[in-house]
């Protein structure tokens, strides 16, 4: 057994050295495995983050047996999106280097279509994906999480209630978002609010309960075995190779997918906006993957949400941070009207599948409705950009057009869910107690 758990570890390891001797040869200029064609960039890169990922996810796993386990799995989360802020600060730092120009112009509104874009393919190809993932995948294996239905595609994946205060102050974030764009551009109150509130959830999940009962298998399992001292070292190090090797891979992998599809005759903008956050959210989807594929879909739901929550709040909130220090002074980061048109449209998907998770799961039936929004926004869009189709609006009022879709099925469930909806806050409101001595949190009258 311990033989074997080396094995795989060393297996995954092994996929990220060939990235890792490209990226030293080429910082280093050492003369040798250079001059790469784009489509091996794209093939090494991506096959260093997807052993990142897996090394990533142990160490999310093994940290559990030390930490609360929505901590572990923040920091899983940052990590994991920590190249899609990489990539939406270089837009935000070249807007402010060159402001008032018309590069600096193009660069802020890149900057906020790569993060709406970013969000939108979490939700809409993460949350929906994942959740078809776990209730199709149920056939081949038995999974606590998903729950027989009789009806068509009415299957759910159980969500854990203890993801209650993610979704809370991911509501909190999302009504933010609704205010952004109405003074033309990030400025510092959207950052005081949204990095305060994501501290604010750092601080109550870091003084929750360690939670021993998960039986972890494989690697986890194996590191989780070492002394406290040398696990504690072991996940630190996990943490940090695979934070670099991530972060060091994801934009050539980025770059080299959208020269690819320029090379196909895809819009650039379009690229930046929608196949380079793709790239970038890949190791968070594999993470993800994996511990479904453990039978360990409510974790993997949570790092979902999770990652949402840190990309509501801490990717916008820290754009204009980027932007004022390029800048040399503060500025707020400006941007124009169909990027106002992204951020309503990005905010009204981040309701709608809240108001999905206000009752601790989200059926087949649901997850396609979410997948199918998406999609056919994305398609529809690029098929107006390449004169595919004509359509009586402009690009501005379509995005209007599924922002108002959106809000009006979350409103709708809302008011359907409100009873679930009193829950999810008293349950949270108890977590936010329970952070603190002397006070317990209240339970559920059914428990």
């Amino acid at each position: 057994m311990r033989g074997r758990t080396l094995g795989t570890m060393a297996a995954a390891t092994a996929l990220t050295v060939p990235w890792i001797a490209v990226w030293a040869a080429t910082r280093y200029d050492l003369g040798f495995l250079g001059g790469l064609s784009t489509l091996a960039t794209v093939a090494i890169s991506g096959v260093s983050i997807l052993g990142a990922a897996f090394l990533l996810a142990w160490a999310a796993e093994t940290a559990e047996k030390d930490v609360p386990r929505a901590f572990a799995i923040a920091i899983l989360a940052v990590l994991a999106v920590a190249p899609e802020y990489a990539v939406d600060a270089l837009y935000a730092w070249n807007a402010g280097q060159f402001a008032g120009t018309e590069r600096g112009i193009e660069a802020g509104n890149l900057a906020v279509a790569n993060m709406t874009g970013a969000n939108r393919i979490l939700i809409g190809l993460g949350w929906s994906g994942i959740a078809l993932f776990t209730v199709f995948r149920r056939n081949s294996t038995e999974d606590p999480a998903v729950e027989d239905r009789d009806g068509y595609l009415r299957d759910a994946v159980s969500i854990d209630p203890d993801i209650s205060l993610e979704i809370v102050f991911l509501l909190l974030a999302t009504l933010w978002a609704f205010l952004v764009p109405l003074n033309g551009g990030i400025d510092i109150f959207d950052m005081a609010f949204l990095v305060g509130l994501y501290v604010t959830y750092i601080a109550i999940v870091i003084r929750g309960d360690v939670e021993p009962e998960d039986v972890h298998t494989g690697v986890p399992a194996y590191l989780q075995t070492f002394p406290k001292p040398l696990r504690i070292a072991s996940v630190v190090s996990l943490f940090v190779y695979s934070g670099f090797v991530i972060f060091v891979a994801v934009e050539p992998f980025a770059h080299g997918l959208e020269e690819l599809g320029t090379a196909a005759g895809i819009p650039p903008f379009f690229m930046i906006q929608w196949i380079a956050p793709l790239a970038s959210e890949s190791p968070e989807l594999i993470v993800v993957a994996y511990l479904v594929n453990k039978t360990r879909s409510t974790a993997g739901f949570n790092a979902l949400i999770s990652s949402k929550l840190n990309q509501w709040t801490l990717l916008i909130g820290t754009l204009v941070v980027v932007y004022s220090l390029a800048l040399g002074e503060y500025g707020a980061l400006e941007f124009d009207s169909k990027q106002s048109a992204e951020i309503w449209l990005t905010a009204a998907q981040s309701l709608f599948a809240i108001a999905l998770l206000i009752d601790f799961e989200i059926t087949a039936r649901e997850a396609i409705t979410l997948l199918v929004l998406f999609v056919s926004q994305v398609l529809l869009e690029f098929a107006v950009i390449r004169d595919v189709v004509t359509l009586p609006v402009t690009t501005y009022e379509m995005l209007i057009a599924y922002s108002v879709v959106y809000i009006v099925l979350a409103l709708a469930l809302l008011v359907h869910r409100r009873e679930s909806f009193r829950y999810l806050v008293g349950h949270s409101v108890g977590t936010i107690s329970s952070a603190f001595p002397g006070r317990e949190r209240p339970q559920r009258a059914d428990d």
